[in-house]
Order: C-alpha cells, then sequence, then structure tokens
C-alpha cells in the first residue's frame, strides 16, 4: 500500500500595507522526509529527502543479529547437484577419525561424521585444502555451523553413515563453533539379540551397543596385529563376540584393568562393524547334514571410526543396569551383590 503524507502550507503575503492574504495549499506526497527552507523574500520553499533506513529492533531469542532469519539445511535434504554449494548447516561432531590417502600415501586427513537436530547422520572429508577446520580435530562432541561444502554420492560398501550422500570441505568452506542446540549423543543402541537378524545391507554401516564384559582373550604375540577378543551379554544371557585391533586392542586392556575391584563392567561399543560368515565346521541337526555350520557372527573395530567407554554414565546404560538387577541370570544364578 503505497503512503502518502497530507501537508497544509499557510503562506502570507503582506502587499500594500493591507491586511495579509492567506493562501492555504494541499499537498500530497509520497512518505518521505521534507524539508522546510526560508528564503529571504518569497517565504518558503520545500525539499524532499531520502528517509533513512529505519532501525528494526533485533530480536533478542533469536541466535542471529540480523532481522531475516538465516535459513539452515537439514541432512536429510542434502542432493546431489555439483552446482550448489550455499548449502548450510547446523550439526554436532558426532564423530572424528584420520585416514591416510592410498593414491598419494599422504596424511593425515580427517573425516567427520556430523548429526543434526533430527539424529541424520552424515560424513564429511577434510583435506589439506581446508584451514579452517585445523585445530577442530580435538573438538568431538561440539555443536557447529557449516556451510560452502561439495556433496557427493556415497560409494558402495561399508560406510560410516547410511546416507547415499556425503560432504567433502574445499578451500572456501566457511566452519564455526556455536553454542549446542540438543543434548544428545545420538547414539542408536541394537540389543545384542537383535545383531544377528540385521539385514546384509544394514551390515554396511556400523552400530551402537552395550554389554557386560567376560571371557576376555588377549593376543599380543605378534606387535603388527594386536587383537584383543571378549565378549558381552545382555540382560537376557544374549551374547556376542567382539574383536579390538590395533591401538584399540591395547586401550581395551588397559581401560579394563582400569576396572578392576568395580563389580560387573558394562562397556559402550560406538560404531562398531557387523561380521558374518559362514563356518566351515560340519554339524548335524535331527536327519540333515550339512558342510556349513551355524554362521561366525561377531564385532570389530573398524579403524579409527569404532571407539568404547567403559561404564559411562548415560541415561540407557542406567536404565541397563536396572534390568540387569531385575532378571539378570548370572545376578540371579550365582546372587550377585549387583553392579558398582
Amino acid at each position: 500500500m503505497k503512503k502518502f503524507l497530507i501537508i497544509k502550507i499557510t503562506l502570507a503575503f503582506k502587499r500594500h500595507n493591507t491586511t495579509p492574504s492567506t493562501i492555504i495549499i494541499t499537498i500530497a506526497f509520497k512518505l518521505h522526509h521534507i524539508k522546510l527552507n526560508r528564503l529571504p523574500h518569497s517565504g518558503y520553499n520545500i525539499s524532499m529527502q531520502n528517509s533513512p533506513k529505519r532501525k528494526t529492533k533485533k530480536d533478542s531469542s533469536s541466535p542471529l543479529s540480523t532481522s531475516k532469519m538465516t535459513h539452515y539445511n537439514k541432512l536429510s535434504e542434502v542432493s546431489y547437484n555439483p552446482k550448489i554449494t550455499s548449502c548450510r548447516f547446523r550439526v554436532k561432531i558426532h564423530r572424528i577419525y584420520p585416514f591416510y590417502s592410498y593414491v598419494t600415501s599422504s596424511g593425515p586427513f580427517y573425516k567427520y561424521v556430523l548429526a543434526d537436530e533430527e539424529g541424520t547422520k552424515m560424513e564429511i572429508t577434510i583435506y589439506g585444502n581446508s584451514d579452517r577446520f585445523r585445530g577442530l580435530e580435538k573438538q568431538e562432541g561440539k555443536w557447529v555451523e557449516i556451510f560452502r561444502v561439495e556433496v557427493n554420492r556415497s560409494y558402495p560398501g561399508f560406510q560410516a553413515t547410511n546416507s547415499r550422500f556425503n560432504l567433502s570441505a574445499t578451500c572456501n568452506t566457511q566452519v564455526h563453533i556455536i553454542d549446542p542446540l540438543k543434548n544428545r549423543l545420538f547414539m542408536d543402541f541394537k540389543n545384542i539379540h537383535a545383531i544377528p537378524h540385521i539385514d546384509h545391507k544394514d551390515r554396511n554401516y556400523p552400530i551402537d551397543t552395550m554389554g557386560v564384559v567376560f571371557n576376555t582373550e588377549a593376543h599380543f604375540d605378534d606387535p603388527a596385529s594386536p587383537t584383543m577378543v571378549f565378549y558381552i551379554r545382555d540382560n537376557i544371557d544374549s551374547q556376542i563376540k567382539c574383536v579390538a585391533t590395533g591401538a584399540h586392542a591395547y586401550a581395551f586392556r588397559n581401560g579394563l584393568e582400569n576396572m578392576k575391584g568395580r563389580g560387573q563392567v558394562i562397556v559402550v561399543l560406538n560404531m562398531w562393524r557387523v561380521w558374518k560368515f559362514l563356518s566351515n565346521k560340519t554339524f548335524t541337526k535331527l536327519i540333515y547334514t550339512s558342510y556349513y555350520g551355524p554362521p561366525d557372527l561377531w564385532l570389530e573395530t573398524e579403524g579409527g571410526l569404532s571407539d568404547f567407554r567403559f561404564n559411562p554414565r548415560l541415561p540407557e546404560v542406567e536404565e541397563f543396569k536396572q534390568s540387569l538387577l531385575r532378571s539378570d541370570p548370572y545376578v540371579q544364578r550365582y546372587e550377585a551383590v549387583g553392579l558398582l
């Protein structure tokens, strides 16, 4: 709607000592600043000025300092378009792990597993051409704002997330730490008894789980391939074999030793890979004989992507502890006092 300003101007003229005659002029102007200038003999004239920009009151509740809200993309909205690099995300750094280039044998470079408010995860690759990420390697768990990234299609095979796309940082990528948007770890715990039934496609992505540690075996004879084999079980006596390799094997052994004297130890496995192969052992079931026994199934670390924590203070772990005290066959069978 156009706005006009109605101004009435009274001009007085004094001629031959007679009574001043008054002329009233009504003028309609568009809404501008109006300046009245006095002339020496003929009265006044009017000049128009552009109005200055009106100051808008900033919303103190808004995280942005500008009056126009910035649009942030969701990771679930990402699609492949090489011409578009203007996506802007607010995400949590869920996991950071290094990798080396097989082509140039250079590195280390880094991969970040990002998670947005909805829990959608996507991986971004950081090469040496992005100085903006320098120093963020130790900021796992922080929330960041990131924009100007490239979108790529994910390769077939094992991937850190189940997204069809991944991101790559460029020399123009911008990133900075922001205040947390949610107090979540974004861990999707899988029940131990459900792991054997995971679809073969879903085995291309890592899983999170937890359980009570038992039956540990250390294999450190070969320094080039150290392994730590252990089993975990849940509150209904389901169990699964786990294998920590490389640096994880030493870390697991040392961490478990520090847990001595604290009762049963619960370990949380974060982003471990599921392996499943047919066994070459023969077995007989009723009248049916096969050269393949029950499939070998175990969880294994996948380079620097995987992680673990002993007895972490998490709501899910506390709930698991209570379920152990209520229905754990081990507690009932051996009359154990409980978890410490």
